[in-house]
């Protein structure tokens, strides 16, 4: 855990690391572009806990803001910090079937 900018992050601090891009898609499941050009696919069902409950709300989670490169929910009430969602994602090539 580290803080920065007087918010509070999980994990270790990848510096530059942005969200340039979330797509939702099927099963709660987002294609995330970060600032290196990398894509991943991030499950979002595996956020636990009341504040990631409006999340099941489809309206809710098909309707992503990408705020200072943090992807954002329900009018800012929803975030996760671009590390988190890289350390708990998938690699994704698009090219393969």
């Amino acid at each position: 855990m580290y803080i920065k900018d007087d918010i509070c992050y999980a994990g270790q601090p990848e510096e530059g690391m942005k969200v340039t891009e979330a797509k939702p898609l099927r099963g709660r499941m987002m294609l995330v572009t970060f600032s290196t050009g990398e894509q991943r696919l991030f499950d979002t069902t595996k956020l636990t806990g009341s504040a990631f409950d409006p999340l099941n709300d489809e309206k809710i989670f098909n309707s992503p803001i990408i705020f200072h490169g943090v992807i954002t929910w329900n009018n800012g009430e929803i975030d996760i910090a671009p590390e988190t969602v890289y350390q708990e994602s998938y690699a994704y090539e698009k090219d393969v079937i």
